[in-house]
């Protein structure tokens, strides 16, 4: 059994009908290293142009109750040559926009946020942050 017909049959087993727009999606999530919602919805909307926003985001919402898909996993960007060797993170916003931020710069608005908010003193600087992973 293929994956694709793996996931079709549990979504089947969880209620879900399946459409031409669904086997679409699941397509695409398989064949693709898609980015976000979006990304899905501009590359189903070429093979047709029906499928609305909404159906990607239910479709991906189903994909997850199932354990076919983690958005974590599936919304992994490549930082590209300029941060290929930086240290720092990427900001994922709720309508899928990423931000890069390097070490340094999110240090730096650490120590600032934290200066104005009276936790440091005039003259002392951060010595270290612990950025916890935590799942969301």
């Amino acid at each position: 059994m293929s994956r694709k017909d793996a996931i079709i049959e549990r979504l089947k087993e969880n209620g879900c009908r399946i459409t031409k727009q669904r086997k679409i999606l699941i397509d695409i999530i398989l064949e693709n290293d898609c980015t976000s919602c979006k990304d899905i919805f501009y590359k189903a909307s070429r093979e047709d142009k029906k499928i609305g926003v909404a159906t990607v985001y239910r479709m991906i919402n189903a994909l997850e109750e199932i354990g076919a898909i983690s958005r974590k996993n599936m919304y992994r960007v490549a930082c590209g040559e300029e941060c290929e060797n930086e240290d720092g993170c990427e900001i994922i916003l709720e309508d899928d926009t990423v931000f890069r931020m390097p070490k340094a710069k999110l240090d730096q608005i650490v120590q600032d946020g934290a200066r104005q908010r009276g936790y440091l003193s005039a003259g002392k600087k951060i010595a270290k942050i612990i950025y916890h992973d935590r799942q969301t």
